[in-house]
């Protein structure tokens, strides 16, 4: 199916430009329970969960949304039946491979992020290919968080530190919260200033632990293939009716 770009591409009139999140991040859940209800084999969701990114990243760019980052794969996938696990990897390749261009030329700067190793060879090199090509572009930034999980990113920093302290390179006194973010997946990437899921599951599921420690969380019930500009709209006025005081109190 076939989503319309058309649709809302200006900013709607109740939505203030200075008052956007520059960062969105979701957890896009329900592919599988929207296949099933129009009963539709499960992959089908997962087919047409990448139409509803592809146009939720579009219309971020559309907006002046700087940054929007999508959970992919996560770290417990896995453990998913392997025909769907198998299907998930050679779809992400497909699409890689034949949304690369427009991604160049729409002005796309993608980046992966998460313990991408384990990851077959072949998406590997498409995801190298991906990164490296998109590099210079400044229009977006489109993070995928892949063979992520936010306890594995902790842990695998915090090693990493203490291993530049046994080697000396860095001392204990030193190790404050720029040199722990230096050592996520995300390096240089800007925290999420709203946080996504769909489905209506109210938990973070193990996602940018650390990077959300301050987003707005905003929960629909709304399936992800469902999830459409009209929705995205609904988030951001949600998002804009709400004061952020990072802990501080108002005066």
């Amino acid at each position: 199916m076939t989503l319309n770009p058309t649709v809302l591409t200006v900013l709607p009139n109740d939505l203030d430009v200075q008052r956007l999140p520059q960062h969105v991040a979701v957890i896009m859940d329900g592919n599988g329970r929207w296949a099933q209800r129009q009963g539709l084999p499960r992959f089908m969701g997962h087919r047409r969960g990448v139409d509803t990114l592809k146009e939720l990243l579009r219309c971020c760019k559309d907006w002046g949304i700087g940054a929007l980052t999508a959970y992919a794969f996560s770290t417990e996938n896995w453990g998913r039946p392997l025909a769907e696990v198998e299907f998930l990897m050679t779809l992400f390749e497909r699409v890689l491979r034949r949304e690369l261009q427009e991604m160049i030329d729409e002005g796309v700067q993608i980046h992966f992020v998460g313990d991408l190793q384990a990851l077959p060879n072949s998406l590997q090199e498409e995801i190298e290919r991906a990164m490296v090509a998109t590099q210079h572009n400044q229009k977006i930034k489109f993070v995928v968080a892949t063979n992520y999980g936010g306890r594995r990113e902790i842990l695998q920093a915090c090693r990493a530190i203490a291993q530049k302290v046994s080697q000396g390179k860095l001392t204990s006194d030193e190790i404050d919260e720029e040199i722990f973010e230096q050592h996520l997946y995300t390096a240089g990437i800007s925290h999420p200033d709203l946080f996504i899921r769909t489905s209506g599951e109210m938990r973070v599921s193990n996602f940018l632990l650390w990077q959300v420690a301050y987003a707005e969380l905003y929960v629909t019930n709304i399936l992800w293939p469902d999830f459409d500009r009209t929705e995205f709209h609904r988030a951001l006025h949600d998002y804009q009716n709400r004061h952020r005081r990072f802990g501080k109190v108002e005066g």
